[in-house]
């Protein structure tokens, strides 16, 4: 039997139609980058205990799969975010579910200590959606989640997508497809870089590729059709700072809209909001908790 280089016998860790937890932990943490024992538990056994996940992940940990690292400014102590080993991620590196993903980028304690504040903030931001989907019979869960999507913009340039939701609205027969790209600020950047990001992704949405060996006036159309049927709406989530910091920080991004000539032809054609972390929290997605960055009342974020 093909064993890994820890001991453990390939065959158990493989896909198989049962999809065991240990699977599905190693999975969610190559997709998510990282994320804590409760964060896990509530993306992948909601109704389950913390004492099963942390069963598993010990025991993914003394087979060399899987480390820890402690959350900084936590107001628990023992709070810890895992994440894949070298092993772990080449054992996960051809799961169909990963399948287009960048080289995965946490290679030591020190490299996760490094990404631990914000990737653990987007899987924060994550959460609330798939409790809404659960609550509301909707389609979504850890697999619709993508972060870290990049997208070429011109000139050299890329952009990169803190992560690319997919969310199924069902109500009844009927099923609305949504995609999104979400921006998660944790107020670490100054608001004038964050109302900036609006104006890459209004060159995303008018980037056309050179085809290679066609004259330059021929094109074959946006470059993000390749990955898209429609352009995804883009929602940014903020947090790390005052009620008022975040509100102002939100007007900022308002007046890009009204102020950047781009921007604004984007808005045109590709719902915008903004909403408090807290506030999906507390509320969920689906409440009146979104600012639609074109102007208008907040609104649940399907409606924008």
């Amino acid at each position: 039997m093909t064993r890994s280089s820890s001991g453990v016998p390939a065959a158990e860790l493989a896909p198989s139609p049962a999809e065991p937890l240990r699977l599905q932990v190693l999975t969610a943490l190559a997709l998510h980058r990282m994320a804590t024992t409760g964060q896990l538990r509530q993306m992948l056994r909601p109704d389950g205990s913390r004492q099963l996940l942390s069963r598993v992940l010990n025991t993914l940990r003394s087979t060399g799969f899987v480390d820890l690292t402690p959350v900084p400014e936590s107001n628990r102590s023992r709070t810890h975010a895992w994440y894949l080993t070298p092993e772990g991620a080449r054992l996960t590196r051809d799961l169909p579910v990963l399948r287009g993903r960048p080289p995965y980028p946490i290679t030591s304690t020190t490299a996760a200590s490094l990404k631990t504040p914000h990737t653990l903030t987007v899987v924060r931001s994550h959460l609330p959606f798939a409790a809404d989907a659960r609550r509301l019979g909707h389609e979504h869960g850890p697999w619709d989640w993508t972060p870290e999507v990049t997208h070429p913009i011109g000139e050299g340039e890329r952009l990169v997508a803190d992560a690319v939701m997919h969310y199924t609205v069902v109500e009844g027969e009927h099923r609305r497809k949504l995609r999104a790209f979400v921006e998660v600020d944790r107020s670490t950047m100054s608001s004038e870089r964050l109302a900036a990001k609006l104006i890459e992704y209004a060159r995303l949405y008018q980037y056309e590729a050179q085809p290679v060996g066609r004259r330059r006036s021929t094109t074959t159309g946006p470059a993000w059709l390749r990955w898209y049927p429609v352009f995804p709406r883009v929602l940014f989530i903020l947090t790390g700072a005052s009620r008022t910091r975040l509100e102002h920080r939100i007007s900022d991004l308002r007046a890009m809209v009204a102020q950047h000539l781009l921007v604004a032809a984007l808005s045109r054609e590709v719902p915008l909001g903004a909403c408090v972390l807290h506030d999906i929290e507390e509320r969920g997605p689906s409440g009146s908790v979104w600012v639609p960055l074109t102007g208008g009342e907040p609104r649940p974020w399907t409606d924008l």
